[in-house]
């Protein structure tokens, strides 16, 4: 189900009542801000998962002067 132009027309239309046109600027860039910070912090976790990741791989790898047992000579 998609949202159709009368659905977002309609949303418009209310938030310009509630908040009336003076405080709409504010509001539409408190929300920017918010979008800002979710986005970074979204990618702070990405960021540390991928730390983490890369941290759990250094520690499985073979250290070096180690012989590899498994391997068949």
């Amino acid at each position: 189900m998609s949202i159709g132009i009368w659905q977002v027309v309609l949303i418009l239309m209310i938030v310009l009542i509630l908040f009336g046109a003076g405080k709409l600027p504010k509001v539409m860039g408190d929300v920017a801000k918010g979008v800002k910070s979710f986005k970074a912090g979204m990618k702070d976790d990405d960021d540390d998962d991928k730390a983490s990741i890369t941290a759990e791989r250094s520690a499985e790898a073979p250290k070096a002067g180690v012989k590899d047992e498994t391997a068949k000579s």
